[in-house]
């Protein structure tokens, strides 16, 4: 643990302008991680000051981070996240809906502070579920039908290169590089591939 706490609010406020809990627009990942961190301290029952002492960062960041403001670190987080003794996935996982299209530009993304890097969680695993890897390669044509799964199969895919239209319960969701879904596997489904080689990572998720 660091001998000098870390304030990084001050210096991250600028990488967004948006202003927390505007209530025309959906929350951005700062509001959402605001959020999260909230409420996982008081669940713990910690005061603010505790969390910030066990974490190791500035009770002023601390405060800057619950009230939405500045871009933390992966490296915050994951003190945070010790401080709180609870998984790192507790405090990013965004709102759980039957169908959800995550955007990449949308989602908390965490820098390092020591190399080229930066962490994005998609989507936590439920401590009852077992979860099933998939690498898909398609090409523009005929649209891949697929038949319901298992009751309670969840199908998870991220779209690495290409574009892609998933169909399923009545609505089209269009995917673009870095772009996640998630929708019920039990569900009829039909994947199309928009652009020549188009790579997707399926996680099929049975419960």
């Amino acid at each position: 643990m660091s001998s000098q706490p870390r304030d990084e609010t001050t210096a991250n406020a600028t990488a967004d302008n948006s202003e927390p809990g505007d209530p025309s627009s959906a929350p951005t990942p700062r509001e959402q991680i605001a959020v999260a961190i909230k409420r996982e301290r008081m669940r713990a029952n910690l005061s603010l000051s505790e969390v910030a002492r066990r974490a190791g960062i500035g009770k002023s960041t601390m405060s800057g981070l619950e009230a939405g403001a500045g871009n933390p670190s992966v490296e915050t987080m994951w003190a945070l996240a010790a401080a709180l003794d609870i998984p790192l996935a507790r405090l990013l996982d965004p709102p759980q809906h039957e169908v959800a299209l995550l955007h990449a530009k949308d989602l908390p993304s965490l820098p390092s502070n020591t190399a080229n890097y930066a962490a994005t969680l998609l989507s936590a695993s439920p401590s009852n579920a077992r979860r099933d890897v998939y690498f898909i390669q398609a090409e523009p044509g005929q649209p891949r039908d697929s038949q319901p799964h298992p009751v309670g199969t969840i199908e998870h895919v991220i779209l690495g290169q290409g574009a892609a239209r998933i169909e399923v319960l009545g609505q089209a969701y269009e995917l673009h590089v870095g772009d996640y879904l998630t929708y019920p596997g039990d569900q009829p489904h039909k994947f199309t591939a928009l652009k020549p080689e188009t790579t997707v990572v399926f996680i099929v998720e049975s419960r």
